[in-house]
């Protein structure tokens, strides 16, 4: 497909972002108007090295599957169309009305938000994380700066975005490290290695801790033993993140068992009498 098929269906507007292999913009289809964002990725702007391509084929191939999906998932956005130009590759996604990033969402409330709205947003979350893994997808960037929030609807729909490290997962460690160096899991830094499951897990209670804690997570800081959840926070969200971040992965509960706990469920309002230090 050529520059001018695209010219045809869609308008570029104004730029939402930009991330480590391109440029986002906002923009629509010009048939019924349909809100999308366009991504434009400079094929010859990676130095044109194996890894970039493969990644962003990688992407592309994912997206490809996701939007193949017999039953989608109302988290993740739909890939609408794509264009190989040569040097440049096009992603045209649907664009969710109201729709902003949750680290900006978090920014405009101080830094946090009440523990029964990050229920809400967590659990999305979680079901979304489990729906990739049915679909052998792991994302490996899952962070509140790759979720999108409609605050406007009161479910406060979220949306998993960025999948631009993301890649195929049959069970087996991965060694290639991957993702943002704050939230990088401990077990890479021990083994060199990590799993797709434990790592997700972790990744949750990073984006957990950092929307209850006005503060984002350092992994220096848990490392030292000086990671410390509020108090205010009910047991069984403290239960909750404390198993999310919990040291060895082999010990940390499976995304299954998380959609599972009674945090997620109709528990969470007994309040704890101190901090909880992670060790």
């Amino acid at each position: 497909m050529c520059l001018a098929s695209f010219l045809q269906k869609y308008v570029e507007l104004h730029l939402l972002g930009d991330g480590g292999f391109g440029s986002v913009f906002a923009g629509y289809r010009i048939k019924g108007k349909l809100p999308v964002s366009i991504t434009l990725s400079d094929t010859n702007a990676h130095n044109s090295t194996k890894k970039s391509t493969q990644e962003l084929a990688m992407e592309l191939v994912i997206m490809l599957k996701l939007a193949s999906e017999t039953v989608p998932h109302s988290a993740i956005l739909s890939l609408l169309d794509w264009y190989d130009l040569d040097q440049e590759l096009i992603l045209v996604m649907e664009r969710p009305m109201f729709a902003e990033d949750l680290l900006l969402y978090l920014n405009e409330r101080g830094n946090f938000i009440e523990e029964r709205e990050a229920k809400v947003i967590l659990k999305q979350l979680v079901e979304a994380a489990v729906y990739l893994q049915n679909a052998n997808i792991f994302h490996r960037d899952l962070k509140v700066d790759n979720v999108l929030i409609n605050s406007s609807s009161e479910d406060k729909q979220i949306y998993l975005i960025d999948f631009g490290l993301s890649c195929f997962d049959d069970g087996k460690q991965h060694e290639l490290l991957c993702g943002t160096p704050g939230h990088i899991p401990l077990d890479w830094m021990v083994n060199s290695t990590y799993k797709a499951g434990p790592t997700t897990v972790w990744q949750l209670g990073v984006v957990l801790f950092e929307m209850l804690h006005m503060t984002r997570f350092n992994i220096n800081t848990y490392i030292s033993n000086n990671l410390t959840i509020w108090h205010w926070l009910s047991d069984d969200c403290m239960d909750f993140l404390s198993k999310c971040l919990i040291s060895d992965p082999e010990d940390r509960p499976t995304l299954e068992e998380l959609l599972c706990h009674p945090w997620l469920s109709e528990g969470g309002h007994t309040k704890s009498d101190s901090n909880i230090l992670i060790q």
